[in-house]
C-alpha cells in the first residue's frame, strides 16, 4: 500500500501545527514549471493570527528542511488560514461557522428537499444544524432543522454586518 506526498507529509508536519494549538485542515502540493509549491492550511477555534502563521512557517520549514519529504529542489511554503468562504466539511467547521451565515446546497434526502438554502446557524450537535432563516420583506425569521446528511455543500457567506457568537447567544437567551 502506497502513500501519497500528502499523507506522509501531513504524517510528518501534523505533530507541530498540533502542538501550536492549530487544526491541520489542508495540504497541497502544486507545480507551475519548475517552481513547485507547498501549502498548508490551518485553523483553530478561535481563528488563526498572523504572527502564528509566521511561527508555524519557520518551524515547518526546519523540519522540511531536516528530511527529503520534498525531494530535491526548490519550493515555496506557504502557511496559511483557510478563506473566508471555504467549504465546511468536518463537524468542527459547522461548529466554527456558529452565528454565521451560510449557504447550503440540500440533497433529496431531506423533508423538504434537494435545493438551496441559505441560513445562521444557532446550534451544531452530532446530527446536524439548527438554523435560523432570515425573514423577508419585514417577516420574522424562522427555525429550521437540517441533519448533516441532508447536507451535499456548505459554505459560508460574507457578510459585512454579521451578528457574532454572543449576540446570537443572548437572542437565544432571551427567547428561553
Amino acid at each position: 500500500m502506497s502513500t501519497t506526498q500528502s499523507e506522509r507529509l501531513r504524517g510528518l508536519l501534523e505533530p507541530l501545527v498540533t502542538a501550536a494549538g492549530l487544526d491541520l485542515e489542508e495540504i497541497e502540493v502544486s507545480r507551475a514549471g519548475r517552481r513547485r509549491t507547498l501549502r498548508i492550511i490551518v485553523d483553530s477555534d478561535d481563528g488563526v493570527e498572523l504572527d502564528a502563521c509566521a511561527e508555524l512557517s519557520r518551524s515547518l520549514s526546519e523540519k522540511l528542511d531536516e528530511t527529503d519529504a520534498m525531494g530535491e529542489g526548490e519550493y515555496v511554503l506557504e502557511v496559511s488560514s483557510p478563506g473566508a468562504d471555504r467549504p465546511l466539511t468536518q463537524h468542527r467547521h459547522y461548529v466554527r461557522a456558529t452565528g454565521r451565515l451560510v449557504k447550503l446546497q440540500l440533497t433529496a434526502q431531506g423533508a423538504e428537499g434537494a435545493g438551496e438554502l441559505v441560513a445562521r446557524i444557532l446550534t451544531v450537535d452530532d446530527e446536524g444544524l439548527d438554523l435560523e432563516i432570515p425573514g423577508v420583506k419585514g417577516r420574522k425569521p424562522t427555525a429550521r432543522r437540517v441533519a448533516f446528511d441532508e447536507i451535499a455543500k456548505a459554505r459560508v457567506e460574507i457578510e459585512f454586518s454579521r451578528k457574532d457568537k454572543q449576540d446570537v447567544k443572548d437572542e437565544k437567551e432571551e427567547e428561553a
